[in-house]
């Protein structure tokens, strides 16, 4: 039977997962910074290669058409459930995503495994690792037709619309950010899933990371490492606005960090702190 503890805190188990995938994170961030670079830059190369996925999909149901209709929907519903997969490519690589790593380090910062400036120092260069990874697939796009045409439009098409955000002033700030906010919300549930000791099957895990990228692309929501590779990708390819990409990145920042480092880290940290329980 369960002892009261357990009943009254059943995610401990989730803790001391994100605990221990803290020191690992925090180790390599430091004396193997190179190394969680490289991890990171995976990450990076994974999410670039699967969001092309998706803008390519989007784009070939678009140019078909049912009595007159473009499949323009159902390309979206099929490129986002191809998107999904880049979480669980990235979860069982061992690779580094900062959205998710926004969680782990709110955990470890409030059960003080780690201290602010060091969770914020290993955040950093996750998004810096991120980064080079979609980078050197953005340059590798300019050098081939990976990229262009139709799938081209659509990326620019989406570009426009994030930084739309940006020029529709106030209400479009808080659009962004909400969107932001459910998007890594939606991100680090899956995480929760997937560390939770409850589900034991792979391929459940495998599902609940592919459903819960599902709804952030099929929605439409703002995830920040992925708008800053599209950005590189479309700027590479047909220029952008730097300042609001810049604008765009860092409202999703700020948005990503509220759904995953608190909304779900520090939350669940705090609902799972028995030390307020034994005393």
């Amino acid at each position: 039977m369960a002892t009261d503890t357990e009943r009254l805190f059943p995610g401990k188990f989730f803790i001391s997962t994100a605990l221990e995938a803290l020191e690992t994170k925090t180790a390599m961030s430091g004396q193997l910074a190179v190394r969680y670079l490289q991890r990171a830059g995976t990450a990076g190369i994974l999410i670039a290669v699967f969001y092309g996925a998706y803008f390519s999909v989007v784009a070939t149901f678009s140019a078909l058409s049912v009595g007159g209709n473009p499949l323009t929907g159902i390309g979206k519903l099929v490129g986002a459930l191809v998107f999904g997969w880049a979480l669980v490519f990235i979860y069982y690589t061992k690779s580094e995503l900062l959205t998710s790593n926004m969680m782990v380090a709110s955990i470890g910062a409030y059960y003080k495994r780690v201290k602010w400036p060091r969770a914020v120092r290993m955040l950093g260069l996750c998004y810096l690792g991120n980064i080079l990874g979609g980078l050197l697939v953005a340059v590798l796009m300019v050098f081939s037709t990976l990229g262009s045409g139709p799938a081209l439009a659509e990326m620019e098409h989406a570009v426009a619309v994030k930084l739309g955000y940006l020029t529709a002033g106030p209400l479009g700030w808080s659009d962004l950010l909400v969107r932001a906010i459910l998007c890594n919300l939606m991100i680090n549930v899956a995480m929760l899933l997937v560390y939770n000791g409850f589900i034991k099957e792979d391929l459940t895990k495998s599902l609940a990371m592919i459903t819960a990228v599902f709804i952030f692309a099929f929605l439409g929501l703002e995830h920040s490492v992925a708008n800053t590779i599209l950005f590189l990708i479309v700027g590479l390819k047909s220029g952008i606005d730097v300042g609001l990409a810049l604008g765009n990145v860092a409202i999703a920042l700020i948005g990503n960090f509220i759904g995953g480092g608190v909304l779900i880290g520090l939350y669940y940290a705090f609902v799972n702190d028995d030390s307020r329980y034994r005393s």
